[in-house]
């Protein structure tokens, strides 16, 4: 599975100086580092060098500064990856290329050079929004069947925890979950409902959420908006 990949490709960004986190705004890895602005890169992952991992480079070379491409070496070293027509492919769309070796080790096979298309200020402005909010990196790159744990849903599951002990009003939990407001009255996943006015419950739902997502200390998280619900929770 993809997921084997995101660590020896998380390790190889990391030590670039770059804070990695996975499945971000729909990419199997995006990595950050500081700076304003802050640089970008996108690595989308898969268990073969084919057509489908260059179309998803594609499509999100417009929000980043650099993209990389990662699959497994073939075991004779006879694979895609050591043709030249497709390295010289790689090399005109401007991305980079890994590949992961069986004991975990990332060989640069194509370094990214060339530059990339027009940028898309506001797809890659809700990549480094949703990243930095996120807490931690809870998230393998490379699965496409979990609920993804969202800065959002992290938001949503700290609002769940603090009224696990009675029904509280939005600005009671807002200290601690600056968009507590917004996704009380959201209610994206149908884990609160209104006792009365102004003030807010847990459903089953909620509480069936908490036990599977078990929660110490609602996070900080900064002042921002709870707007991504519907494309990134």
């Amino acid at each position: 599975m993809e997921t084997q990949l995101y660590a020896p490709v998380k390790r190889f960004l990391e030590d670039l100086g770059f804070a990695v986190k996975g499945e971000v705004g729909g990419c199997d890895v995006v990595a950050l580092r500081d700076g304003e602005p802050p640089i970008v890169v996108i690595g989308e992952l898969k268990m073969s060098f084919n057509l489908e991992l260059v179309l998803q480079g594609v499509d999100r070379a417009g929000s980043a500064d650099e993209i990389w491409l990662a699959a497994p070496m073939s075991a004779r070293g006879k694979g895609r990856e050591s043709d030249p027509r497709f390295r010289n492919l790689i090399r005109r769309l401007g991305f980079g290329l890994l590949g992961v070796t069986a004991a975990g080790g990332v060989e640069i096979l194509v370094p990214p050079t060339a530059p990339l298309p027009r940028r898309d200020p506001k797809r890659r402005s809700r990549l480094v929004d949703e990243h930095r909010r996120r807490q931690g990196d809870p998230a393998v790159g490379g699965g496409n069947r979990a609920p993804i744990m969202t800065a959002y849903r992290q938001d949503a599951l700290a609002c769940a925890a603090a009224l696990s002990e009675g029904p509280l009003r939005p600005r009671d939990i807002s200290p601690k979950v600056p968009t507590a407001p917004k996704i009380l009255f959201g209610n994206v996943y149908g884990w609160f409902a209104r006792k009365s006015r102004g003030v807010y419950e847990l459903t089953a739902e909620g509480r069936a959420a908490l036990a599977k997502w078990p929660q110490k200390d609602p996070p900080k998280t900064p002042p921002g908006s709870g707007d991504d619900a519907p494309r990134l929770g």
